[in-house]
């Protein structure tokens, strides 16, 4: 990481300020090459800049002045990636800042690659592994709680708790180490109850933290909600009601949804991914029967179901045993409740969970919200998540998965009596896999694999 890296840190596109980064040990130079305290042709004296304070001048290719920008120099360590770091802010434009940013390469910088400013942050230590994955959820959080998780995972929380796990199984291998290698001097190794104490202490935050995915990794990735039902009972007009907006096509010929659609909405402050799919039924049309085939797809790929139904119309017992899986929580709807005056109700059998349709109307907006409420209550009325909890992404959740294997095996061979030799490498093993989460014991293609999903000047 010897050579200087640069790059646009900012979205393209016209706006109010845009933002040019450069990090390594000539940004420093790099910058004072460009940068004037006066336009190009009055004065060419080198600016001398001060760690962390702003300087107002110009950005100039020889006597042609750029812009007009602010400079912020950040002395080493103090900086994002802990290395010499100058920010330009300039105005915000494709053009301005591509001039800036070829002007810089010219001088000797060379194009940051995605995610590269994050990877030497991490790479110098100034942040572990969960911390810069969590850049990256702040950055593409779709909630205000997902903002939340990502933040306090931000702030080192769970990258805190990994590592005081790891520290107490290394003191714990350590003496079985001890015991292996100079059993002479060590002695025999003893199991005490403090030991069993402990390393319970060590499995139970382990299965805490794999169960807060299990039961909160939604609230990261939205809720996904699928709404199926028999053709024309006004599926797609539930959701354009839900979302407030003209997003499924409408109209009375039955089978207009073909592919499914879907879109993105938070309902206080949870979110969910909402999918329209093809209406349900026999049919002999390929094109019907691919795209009933995409919605039993997504139905089984859903964490709820809205099954859509209609009144004067028996409840349809047969489609709907032969469409929804057994796991998968269902809500029922009743539409068009504004046509129902005399007709009578289909209620689902007894068999279901949630015998109590929501009755609603997508004309006219009837129990609409009695809806968006029942989606909550199902989906998170249940759910205790503490204000400082951080919700392990799937990564993060397969490596504790892996731990704790290895962790009840060690545990159970302490209890028999087995080898020290065989139970120091399931703690061996337990602390790698920890250690993958903050980046510790992380393989270079599980860093490429985070840092390549990061943008280019971040």
């Amino acid at each position: 990481m010897t050579d200087t890296i640069a790059a646009i840190a900012t979205p393209f596109g016209s706006g109010g300020i845009g933002v040019i980064r450069i990090s390594g040990l000539q940004s420093f130079n790099l910058a004072a090459k460009i940068f004037s305290k006066t336009p190009a042709d009055v004065d060419k004296r080198a600016p001398q800049f001060i760690s962390h304070r702003v300087s107002h001048g110009f950005i100039c290719d020889g006597e042609t002045t750029i812009d007009e920008v602010l400079v912020v120099p950040m002395k080493a360590p103090r900086s994002y990636t802990a290395e010499d770091v100058v920010e330009i802010q300039a105005h915000s434009g494709t053009i301005v800042l591509r001039r800036i940013l070829d002007l810089l390469f010219s001088h000797g910088a060379r194009p940051a690659e995605p995610g590269e400013f994050t990877r030497r942050a991490f790479l110098n230590g100034r942040i572990d592994l969960t911390q810069a994955e969590a850049v990256a959820d702040i950055i593409n959080a779709r909630s205000d709680s997902s903002l939340k998780f990502a933040a306090s995972q931000n702030l080192g929380t769970l990258g805190q708790s990994i590592r005081n796990m790891i520290s107490g199984l290394t003191q714990f291998l350590a003496r079985l180490e001890a015991a292996i290698d100079f059993p002479d001097d060590a002695g025999a190794f003893s199991y005490t109850s403090r030991d069993k104490a402990e390393l319970q202490l060590v499995a139970d935050k382990i299965g805490g933290l794999i169960q807060q995915h299990k039961d909160a990794c939604f609230l990261k990735t939205g809720i996904r909600l699928a709404i199926c039902g028999e053709p024309n009972v006004g599926k797609s007009s539930i959701m354009n009601r839900i979302l407030e907006k003209e997003k499924s096509i409408i109209t009375a010929v039955p089978g207009t949804t073909r592919d499914p659609i879907e879109d993105s909405l938070i309902i206080e402050g949870i979110p969910f991914v909402i999918v329209d799919t093809a209406g349900i039924h026999q049919t002999d049309d390929l094109v019907e029967i691919i795209g009933i085939e995409k919605a039993r797809d997504q139905i089984e790929a859903a964490d709820i179901v809205l099954y859509v139904i209609e009144p004067g119309k028996p409840f349809p017992e047969k489609t709907v045993s032969t469409t929804l899986p057994d796991d998968k929580p269902v809500i029922f709807a009743i539409n068009k409740m504004d046509l129902a005056h005399e007709l009578d109700l289909p209620q689902p059998p007894s068999t279901y969970a949630d015998t109590s349709p929501v009755e609603v109307s997508a004309l006219t907006g009837q129990g609409i919200n009695t809806l968006r409420t029942k989606l909550l209550e199902r989906c998170i009325g249940n759910l205790e998540i503490g204000d400082d909890a951080v919700i392990p992404n799937l990564r993060h959740k397969n490596a504790l998965v892996q731990a704790l294997e290895h962790m009840t095996t060690m545990m159970e061979g302490l209890e028999n009596g087995q080898e020290e030799e065989t139970l120091a490498l399931d703690v061996k093993n337990c602390i790698d896999h920890l250690g993958t989460i903050t980046g510790d014991t992380a393989p270079p293609d599980i860093l490429d694999a985070v840092f390549n999903n990061f943008c280019i000047g971040k």
